[in-house]
C-alpha cells in the first residue's frame, strides 16, 4: 500500500472554490450503524475499527491533505472493510481521495503503478480538455447536492475512461476510473431554496447547465466532508469492442477505408498484439449469387486469394457458394506444418507467407455475412487463446459486414434508379446484373458503359378499358357549365345596369350575349374556349370586383356571384366536377383491381405488367423465357394469361357497372383486347424510363395498338367497342385459336352470352384486314 498524494486528473482540474476537506466521521457513522445491524462476525471487525479510531485519537474534524499520511494504519482498516475479503491487494487498483478533488492520498501499489506508468503524452479516449473535465466535476457536485439534500436522483455516471499507449505493444490500453462518494457528506451553510425539479432535470441534459445551477445553488453555501473511494480497472477488451460499435453507428458515407482501419486497430487492441494481422471479407450477392466485393478491409489476404485477380467470376461463385454451404471455422498455429501442407486450399495462403491462420465465419440472424481472417506473417505465431479473446467482437464485426452488404445493395439500387427506373420484381434481376456490371467497371477505373436492357422473344398481351364517349361527355359538361356561367353573368349584368351606365358595362353585356350564342350553337373550339375562360375569369371578374369597391350598393350581388363561380367550389362547375368524380371512381376501382391481379399473375410465371392511365386504363403484359431464364417457359403459361385476360375483362365490366349507383354522372366502360400471336423483342429506353418494342416488324405491333381504340365496323359508322361487351381484335384466324376454347368455357359457365359476333373492321392508315370477335357479358 502507498500513502502519498497523486493527482488522478492528469493536471486537468481547474481551480474550484469549494469548501471540501478530508474527514473520517461519515465513515465512522456508517460503521456505528452497521454494528447495530450486523449479526455476523463482521460486527466484531467493525467494533475493532471503532475502538482503534478512539484509542488512537484520530481527529474527528477536518484532516488537511498534506497530513493524511499520518493515518496510514487506520487506512489499512478502511481498506480491509471496504474491499472484498478474498481480493488480493496486488490485483486490486483501489484508493482514497479528497472529496470532489482528484487528489489520491492512499491506495494499493497497483493503483499507483497504473497511474504512474502513464506516459507524459498519453491520450484520453474522449480527448477531454480542462473545461470538459470541470463541467463533469460540477455535474457530479450538483448530483450529490440534489441527492443528499433534496432526495432528487439524477442519472449521472461518476466515472472516467483513460487510454494510453502500452510501451511494449504500441497499442492502447483502456482503464475505467470509478469514484464512489458514499462517504462524502454534504451540508448546507444556509437555508435551502425551493427548486423546480423539471427545470433542474433539463439543466443536467444541457452542455452548460451547470452555469444555471450555480445561479440557483451557489457552491459557497455547501460544505463537503469525508473521502471518496476510487477504483481503477483494465477495460481494454470492453472499450475495443465499444469502439467497433461506435464505428458502426457513427459511419460517414465515403469513409469506408478509415472506418475499417479503425476496426482493424480495435481488433489488434483486443488481442494486445500489433503483429497479429486481420482481414475481413464480406459476402455480397447479386440475384442470390455471390459476387466480388470491392472493399479491401485489412491486409487484403482474402481479397488476393478469393478476388478477381486470381479467380474468374464463375470460379469465385463456385468457391464462395461451396464455403457458404458449409461455413466452418478453421485454426492452425502453423500452416507451414507437414499436416497442413496436405490441405490444398491452404496453398495460396502459404504462397503469401502466412504462418498462423484462423478463419471465422460471421453471421447475422443466421445469415452468413462474411469471414474474419486472423493471421501472422513469416515466423510470428499465435495460439488458440488469442483467438478466444476475439469472441466478444464477432457480433459487432458481423453487424458491420451486414451494413457493408446493405450499402452495396443500396449502391446497386441507386444506380438502377439513376440509370433506369423503378423496376418490377419480374425483371429486377436484369437491372441488378446491369447495375453490377456498371459498378464493376466504375470501381476498376474502366470506361463506364450503359448496358442495353432487352428481353427477346416474348409474347405481348394488350388490353384497354375505356370510358365510353369520354371526350364527348367532357365537351358536353364543359358546354353545360360555361352556359350556366354565362347565364349567371348575364343576369348579374342586367341587375347592375341601373348602377353602372359606363361604356365598359355596355361592352361586357355585349360580349356576354355574344358568348352565350356561341356556346348554345356549339361553336366553341379549344382556342375560343380559352378566350371565353379569360373573359369570365379575368375581364368580367376583375371589373365586377372594381365595381363593388366603387359602389357598395352592388357588393351583395357581386359577392353572391363570385361565390357560385369560385374556381374549385363554385356551383357553376358542377357538371365537370360530377364527370371528374365519376371517372375517378372508375379509374380508381380498375387500377386497384389490376394492382391486386398483378401480384397473383407472378405466381404462375414471372411476367412484366405495365399499366397506363388515359381516360381509362390500358396495360401491356410481356411473358417469355427471357423474362425468367432460370424457370422453364411453356405455352401453357401463355394460355393461362389469355384466359385471365378474358376473365378479368368480365370482372372489370361488372365492377364498373356496380359503380353506377355511386356515379353522379352515369358512365360506361368498353373492354378491348388486341391479340398478337407472334413473339416480339422489347428493350428499356433510358430517355423515357420504360420498355418499348424493338425492330421494324415489332414496331408495327405498337402502331396497331395506337390506332384501334376507335375503330369502326366495316361499311358502317358503328364503333367496335361497346358497353357490356368485350372486343378481341386480330389479323388472322390462327391468332385467336388459343382464345376460342376459353370463350366456349366462359359461355358455358354463363359468364359470356352464348352467341358472338365475327366482324370485319374498317381499313386504317397503313393497316387493312383487321377482324374482330365481339362477346356479350352476362351480369
Amino acid at each position: 500500500m502507498k500513502n502519498e498524494v497523486l493527482d488522478v486528473s492528469g493536471m486537468r482540474a481547474l481551480p474550484l472554490d469549494l469548501d471540501s476537506a478530508i474527514s473520517f466521521m461519515p465513515y465512522i457513522r456508517f460503521l456505528e450503524q452497521r454494528v447495530t445491524e450486523e449479526k455476523t462476525l463482521k460486527s466484531t471487525f467493525y467494533k475493532n475499527i471503532l475502538t482503534y479510531f478512539q484509542e488512537q485519537q484520530i481527529p474527528q474534524g477536518d484532516v488537511p491533505l498534506d497530513e493524511a499520511y499520518r493515518y496510514g494504519d487506520f487506512f489499512e482498516y478502511i481498506y480491509s472493510s471496504l474491499s472484498a475479503p478474498l481480493a488480493s491487494e496486488h490485483k486490486l487498483a483501489w484508493g482514497m481521495c479528497q472529496p470532489l478533488y482528484p487528489h489520491i492520498f492512499y491506495g494499493t501499489d497497483l493503483l499507483f503503478e497504473m497511474l504512474n506508468m502513464k506516459p507524459a503524452d498519453s491520450q484520453y479516449e474522449l480527448q477531454k480538455n480542462p473545461e470538459d473535465y470541470q463541467r463533469e466535476r460540477l455535474h457530479l457536485i450538483y448530483t450529490l447536492i440534489l441527492q443528499r439534500l433534496y432526495n432528487f436522483q439524477v442519472p449521472v455516471k461518476i466515472q472516467q475512461y483513460h487510454a494510453w499507449t502500452d510501451v511494449e505493444t504500441g497499442l492502447y490500453r483502456f482503464y475505467e476510473v470509478l469514484v464512489s462518494p458514499e462517504f462524502v457528506e454534504v451540508t448546507a451553510t444556509r437555508e435551502l431554496p425551493d427548486l423546480n425539479f423539471v427545470e433542474i432535470y433539463a439543466h443536467f441534459s444541457e452542455k452548460d447547465g451547470h452555469l444555471q445551477l450555480q445561479k440557483v445553488l451557489p457552491l459557497d453555501m455547501f460544505r463537503f466532508r469525508g473521502f471518496a473511494v476510487i477504483t481503477v480497472s483494465d477495460v481494454t477488451a470492453k472499450m475495443a469492442v465499444e469502439n467497433i460499435k461506435k464505428v458502426q453507428f457513427n459511419r460517414v458515407p465515403g469513409d469506408s477505408p478509415n472506418r475499417y482501419q479503425r476496426i482493424i486497430q480495435s481488433l489488434k487492441t483486443l488481442v494486445q498484439n500489433n503483429r497479429i494481422e486481420f482481414d475481413l471479407f464480406p459476402f455480397v450477392r447479386v440475384n442470390g449469387q455471390a459476387v466480388y466485393g470491392y472493399g479491401q478491409v485489412g491486409t487484403g489476404v482474402l481479397f488476393q486469394i478469393w478476388g478477381e485477380n486470381r479467380l474468374t467470376p464463375e470460379e469465385f461463385r463456385r468457391q464462395a457458394e461451396g464455403y457458404a454451404s458449409k461455413p466452418n471455422s478453421f485454426f492452425s498455429p502453423d500452416i507451414q506444418g507437414e499436416d497442413e501442407r496436405q490441405i490444398g486450399w491452404l496453398a495460396p495462403f502459404r504462397d503469401l507467407h502466412v504462418r498462423s491462420l484462423a478463419l471465422v465465419p460471421l453471421f447475422v440472424d443466421q445469415k452468413l455475412v462474411g469471414v474474419l481472417c486472423m493471421h501472422t506473417w513469416e515466423d510470428e505465431r499465435f495460439d488458440e487463446k488469442k483467438l478466444a479473446s476475439l469472441e466478444m467482437a464477432f457480433a459487432p464485426v458481423a453487424q458491420l459486414l451486414d451494413i457493408y452488404i446493405e450499402e452495396f445493395n443500396l449502391e446497386l439500387e441507386s444506380i438502377i434508379k439513376e440509370k433506369f427506373t423503378s423496376i418490377q420484381p419480374a425483371v429486377q434481376w436484369k437491372f441488378n446484373d446491369a447495375a453490377w456490371h456498371y459498378l464493376h467497371r466504375r470501381k476498376k477505373g474502366l470506361p463506364e458503359v450503359n448496358e442495353n436492357i432487352a428481353f427477346y422473344d416474348v409474347y405481348p398481351l394488350y388490353g384497354a378499358i375505356d370510358i365510353r364517349n369520354s371526350t364527348n361527355e367532357r365537351n358536353s359538361s364543359i358546354r353545360a357549365d360555361l352556359g350556366h356561367y354565362l347565364d349567371l353573368l348575364n343576369e348579374l349584368l342586367n341587375a347592375l345596369a341601373g348602377f353602372d351606365r359606363s361604356s365598359l358595362m355596355q361592352e361586357l353585356r355585349f360580349h356576354c350575349t355574344k358568348w352565350q350564342k356561341a356556346v348554345s350553337q356549339g361553336e366553341l373550339n379549344s382556342t375560343s374556349e380559352n378566350n371565353l375562360n379569360m373573359f369570365l375569369n379575368e375581364e368580367a371578374r376583375n371589373y365586377l370586383i372594381h365595381l363593388s369597391q366603387q359602389d357598395p350598393r352592388t357588393a351583395a350581388l357581386i359577392d353572391a356571384y363570385i361565390g357560385v363561380t369560385h374556381p374549385s367550389q363554385g356551383e357553376v362547375h358542377r357538371h365537370r366536377q360530377e364527370l371528374d368524380h365519376s371517372m375517378e371512381l372508375i379509374n380508381t376501382a380498375v387500377n386497384r383491381y389490376f394492382e391486386d391481379q398483378k401480384e397473383l399473375l407472378q405466381e404462375s410465371y414471372p411476367c412484366y405488367f405495365e399499366k397506363f392511365r388515359t381516360d381509362g386504363i390500358e396495360y401491356d403484359i410481356y411473358i417469355g423465357q427471357s423474362i425468367a431464364p432460370d424457370k422453364p417457359f411453356n405455352h401453357f403459361h401463355l394460355k393461362n394469361l389469355r384466359l385471365w385476360q378474358l376473365s378479368s375483362m368480365i370482372e372489370v365490366a361488372k365492377l364498373t357497372r356496380a359503380l353506377l349507383v355511386e356515379m353522379p354522372k352515369e358512365l360506361h366502360t368498353t373492354q378491348l383486347i388486341f391479340v398478337h400471336n407472334h413473339m416480339i423483342d422489347i428493350s428499356f429506353r433510358s430517355d423515357e424510363r420504360k420498355f418499348d418494342v424493338e425492330g421494324a416488324y415489332n414496331i408495327r405491333y405498337q402502331m396497331i395498338k395506337k390506332r384501334i381504340d376507335k375503330v369502326r365496323i366495316k361499311n358502317s359508322q358503328e364503333r367496335l367497342t361497346q358497353p357490356d361487351k368485350i372486343a378481341l381484335i386480330y389479323l388472322h384466324q390462327r391468332d385467336i385459336e388459343d382464345y376460342l376454347p376459353f370463350i366456349h368455357y366462359l359461355q358455358e359457365t354463363n359468364a359470356l352470352e352464348p352467341h358472338s359476333e365475327e366482324l370485319e373492321l374498317e381499313d386504317l392508315q397503313g393497316l387493312s384486314g383487321l377482324r374482330a370477335l365481339r362477346l356479350g357479358i352476362v351480369y
